[in-house]
């Protein structure tokens, strides 16, 4: 079996993760903080959206990895990547910004979270079948 669909969704948000990475890079050299955040509001804020992608990004992806290796129905799988990497955008783009777009960054995580909580039941879905019809 080939994994098609989840490394397009991987390797945009890989794309997005390195492009958080950066604008944190930038943040400490406009503001010459080397260690730490020293307070700086700018560089907290940016770090925050870089350590969001981070922290939620992998989980979303290994559950639709999963769902692929389990045969998921590949409309499901487009859906779920396409509703996550629109969500981590949103949500990056919004709490970046200074002022912080709060209605971006709480529909980006309604996204991230309904991506997680839907393939998390999907995956449960299939392998229990998968269990119980072997």
């Amino acid at each position: 079996m080939s994994v098609m669909i989840t490394p397009i969704f991987a390797g945009l948000l890989a794309l997005l993760y390195v492009v958080l990475t950066i604008r944190v890079i930038a943040a400490r050299r406009s503001e010459r903080i080397g260690l730490g955040d020293q307070g700086n509001k700018k560089l907290i804020r940016r770090m925050r959206a870089h350590s969001n992608c981070a922290e939620y990004a992998p989980f979303a992806l290994l559950l639709l990895l999963m769902l692929e290796l389990m045969n998921g129905a590949p409309l499901l799988l487009w859906g779920l990547g396409t509703v996550l990497v629109a969500g981590r955008i949103a949500h990056a783009y919004g709490f970046s910004q200074e002022p912080e777009l709060g209605n971006l960054r709480v529909i980006g995580m309604i996204l991230t979270f309904a991506v997680i909580v839907i393939a998390a039941l999907a995956n449960l879905v299939l392998a229990v079948n998968g269990t119980f019809l072997s």
